[in-house]
């Protein structure tokens, strides 16, 4: 249920989800009531469909402390509400996520929590959180959350009208999404970076393989010595997102270091 979700396959999850969510409740399967409303808030969240989400995180997130999911549900439930004009439900469920979150005090649970405050927040601190956020999932191995921190960051870049930096968020969480097959969260960011004015590449199966334009530029430079660093300020980018994509060069291209790249290169 969880995969269909996330390749935003409406129909098919709908279909499936409501079967579930039927059959469990009608034996008592909470647990199972709980997952079911949870990853279909995950659905209408790629979709964009924030009210829906809405309501599906809320009966997700039912204060069960028995049942973790609840506690999953809640980052969905607030930026449902953020998006939805619901502010006073966001603002609860935060206080519940930043105390469960705390207790773990993984980058996991700390990541989540600061990309879910940062919707409730304005500014600098706005941009403080997110940043936060996406170098906390940058340390675990939950992808989807990453690139879902990369689209809110890029979201709110470019409503400050900081467009050349909202595309440089949006391009990477639409590439992360794209490979991972998250296509509707892909959609929604393919969609945010064509309102800055730059339209995604098209990528099927066949060209997942295939390095995009700035992996290419950044192992170009890589592999004639230059470091992340200079790469970074040559590119107007982050060293981080330097390494992000000189990492999935190296995926692509099947090479170990900086000193194959030149041979493998197009």
């Amino acid at each position: 249920m969880l995969l269909v979700a996330l390749q935003g396959r409406e129909a098919d999850a709908l279909t499936m989800l409501e079967s579930a969510i039927n059959d469990a409740a009608a034996v008592g399967q909470g647990f199972a009531v709980q997952w079911g409303e949870f990853v279909k808030a995950i659905l209408f969240n790629g979709l964009g469909r924030y009210d829906e989400a809405l309501v599906a995180a809320q009966r997700a997130s039912d204060d069960t402390p028995e049942l973790f999911i609840s506690s999953w549900a809640l980052a969905e439930l607030i930026e449902a509400a953020s998006r939805s004009g619901a502010p006073g439900h966001a603002a609860s469920a935060l206080e519940r996520l930043t105390e469960d979150t705390a207790v773990a005090g993984t980058d996991w649970g700390l990541g989540i929590a600061a990309r879910s405050r940062a919707l409730l927040t304005d500014g600098d601190a706005a941009e403080a959180l997110y940043r936060e956020a996406i170098e906390r999932l940058r340390r675990t191995r939950l992808r989807p959350e990453l690139a879902r921190a990369q689209l809110l960051y890029g979201e709110w870049l470019r409503r400050q009208r900081r467009r050349v930096d909202a595309r440089d968020e949006l391009r990477t969480a639409h590439e992360l999404f794209t490979d991972l097959g998250v296509e509707a969260f892909a959609k929604r960011a393919r969609l945010e970076l064509q309102a800055t004015g730059e339209r995604a590449r098209k990528r099927t199966v066949d060209t997942r393989g295939q390095l995009t334009p700035q992996e290419t530029q950044i192992a170009r430079l890589a592999a004639e010595g230059h470091t992340n660093r200079e790469i970074a300020a040559r590119l107007f980018i982050s060293a981080s997102t330097v390494e992000y994509h000189l990492r999935k060069a190296f995926r692509k291209l099947d090479v170990k270091s900086r000193t194959q790249l030149a041979d493998r290169l197009p």
